[in-house]
């Protein structure tokens, strides 16, 4: 079996970057064993505990960052969405204007971060939440 390589980054709550690199012969057990290394540092990247549906929307101390995360926890939380659907569903549910470049901005930097999946041309990209990295990592390695 070749030698391949495995990154995990994460982000923890103060904004701090982890990124676990592992090379070699990657096998179930080690890869659970990475996965455990992830839980003790802060568990899986885009956890906020301060963010739960059940927080109210008009909130004036939300940012629009957290507005964005909101709307996507909400109404997106396993299919694939574009940045027009979240723009679309952020001013219906919230009553105010966004920029689609503001949305789409945002969704980048949530993919960048770790907490979106991405796919599809530029003209044409596609998010999905990450729910949960181990099952994430654990489907790939299977």
């Amino acid at each position: 079996m070749p030698a391949r390589k495995m990154r995990v980054e994460l982000f923890d709550s103060d904004g701090n970057r982890y990124t676990i690199a592992f090379e070699g012969q990657v096998t179930r057990d080690k890869a659970l064993r990475l996965l455990d290394l992830v839980e003790l540092l802060g568990g899986a990247p885009g956890e906020n505990p301060s963010l739960s549906n059940g927080q109210n929307f008009t909130n004036k101390t939300l940012s629009r960052f957290e507005k964005v995360q909101l709307v996507i926890q909400k109404n997106f939380p396993l299919i694939w969405f574009s940045s027009k659907e979240i723009q679309s569903v952020y001013e219906q549910e919230l009553k105010e204007p966004v920029g689609l470049s503001t949305i789409s901005t945002y969704l980048s930097r949530m993919a960048n971060k770790g907490m979106l999946l991405r796919t599809g041309g530029s003209n044409n990209l596609k998010y999905r939440t990450i729910s949960n990295i181990s099952t994430t990592i654990k489907q790939r390695i299977k």
